[in-house]
């Protein structure tokens, strides 16, 4: 494509607006609601969200993953901790999540802390998950380097002989995490590029401060 074509790719929003007279006084109801319309207007996987990591000096990496749920104690996901992400949370605990519904020229930026969930409730999701998902995560040594496809196609064979349709004992390296907000930011697309950006920036263990960001 044409450097000059890239440059010219643009798109006006009018969708909706976004005024801090229209959000609740909790950013988790605020959450709450954009999240069920984007449900409701069937958004693509309007779980899937950017998870932003950074190594102890600073470098930093991002990737999707799933939201797996949510309350005022924090955003969960799932993974291996072995994995890149994992290991940089263990030595960083900084971490930022980003919703993107084009459809409906909604975005919503997410920072805090990051905690491992508690054993028993990983063990629980882990055993929720299809069996084959169980084994493709018991399979799979999370952002390692490996031989080929081939590889990891024969492991997980090894494992359909070994477990059948029996449950998958959950590996010591997975399970969850939760990412405690201390930011959190809803962007509305808007007309020549004045968006509406309004923050809850967290004051304490309980209150929200309510501000608006310049586009």
């Amino acid at each position: 494509m044409d450097q000059k074509d890239i440059e010219n790719l643009r798109q006006d929003y009018s969708a909706a607006s976004l005024s801090e007279s229209d959000v609740d006084a909790s950013p988790f109801r605020q959450f709450d609601k954009w999240f069920n319309e984007a449900i409701n207007a069937k958004v693509h996987e309007p779980n899937a969200m950017t998870l932003a990591t950074a190594t102890h000096d600073g470098r930093p990496s991002a990737r999707i993953v799933l939201l797996k749920g949510f309350s005022e104690d924090g955003f969960k996901f799932y993974t291996n901790y072995l994995s890149r992400k994992g290991k940089e949370i263990s030595k960083n605990p900084l971490g930022a999540l980003v919703f993107h519904w084009g459809d409906m020229e909604r975005q919503i930026r997410i920072e805090g802390t990051i905690d491992k969930l508690d054993k028993d409730y990983s063990e629980k999701y882990f055993h929720s998950r299809p069996i084959k998902s169980q084994i493709g995560a018991a399979a799979s040594p999370q952002s390692q380097e490996i031989d080929g496809r081939e590889a990891l196609e024969k492991k997980m064979a090894e494992l359909e002989a070994e477990y059948g349709d029996s449950s998958v004992p959950k590996p010591s390296c997975w399970g969850g995490y939760v990412l405690r907000p201390t930011l959190i930011e809803f962007w509305q697309g808007r007309r020549s590029r004045l968006h509406d950006r309004i923050v809850y920036k967290k004051t304490d263990k309980k209150n929200w401060k309510i501000v608006r960001l310049a586009p």
